[in-house]
């Protein structure tokens, strides 16, 4: 009897340690899965977030190039507008060559269906007269000027600008007459030097 008591009381023992044994494991292995799915949960979340990032550079970037053609095109039409405010001919000339070919190679594909077909009309438009006045005494090239100002301005409205535009109007040249500067002062390139500060600021293009 004492025998049997003896070996029950050692049953017991073993059993109890056996239990906190197997408890303890349980413990760590639930910890380590914790932690596991916590890296995991950590290692998705940086490559969401690096998703995003190149997703957002990505869509910058086209931006930015979509940006660089329309910034050209005001950059070649201000170098044809103070020429004409030089009333240098030869200059107007190759800055009308040299809109008419950024024109042609103007990228629309960032641009919406509907924005895509209006600058196409106006592009067409505005490298005929950009032909033009890359071919035509100065007279007429400020005639193509004035229409020419009128497309780069609707092109302005779609593509928006980087810098400050000032529309300008000279009451005097052709019943009244636009065109696009990028200082507030005026230098009216269908007079130059005969009537240079002929003309006001109309609007301001932000």
């Amino acid at each position: 009897m004492k025998n049997l008591k003896v070996t029950t009381g050692i049953l017991a023992m073993a059993f109890l340690t056996l239990t906190a044994m197997s408890s303890k494991d349980a413990k760590k292995e639930h910890n380590y899965d914790e932690d596991h799915n916590t890296e995991m949960n950590h290692d998705n979340s940086n490559g969401h977030h690096d998703n995003d990032a190149s997703e957002m550079k990505h869509g910058n970037m086209d931006s930015n190039e979509q940006n660089s053609d329309a910034k050209q095109v005001l950059a070649d039409y201000m170098l044809l507008k103070d020429a004409l405010v030089a009333t240098n001919k030869e200059d107007a000339a190759k800055a009308g060559i040299k809109l008419e070919a950024t024109l042609k190679g103007f990228n629309m594909s960032s641009y919406t269906s509907e924005e895509q077909e209006e600058l196409k009309e106006i592009i067409e438009d505005a490298v005929e007269h950009a032909e033009h006045i890359s071919e035509s005494p100065i007279a007429h090239q400020r005639e193509h000027f004035k229409i020419l100002s009128k497309d780069v301005t609707d092109m302005v409205v779609i593509t928006g600008t980087a810098n400050t535009l000032y529309e300008q109007f000279c009451p005097m040249y052709d019943k009244g007459s636009t065109w696009l500067s990028m200082s507030e002062e005026v230098r009216n390139p269908y007079y130059g030097s005969k009537m240079l500060k002929c003309g006001k600021v109309q609007k301001e293009i932000n």
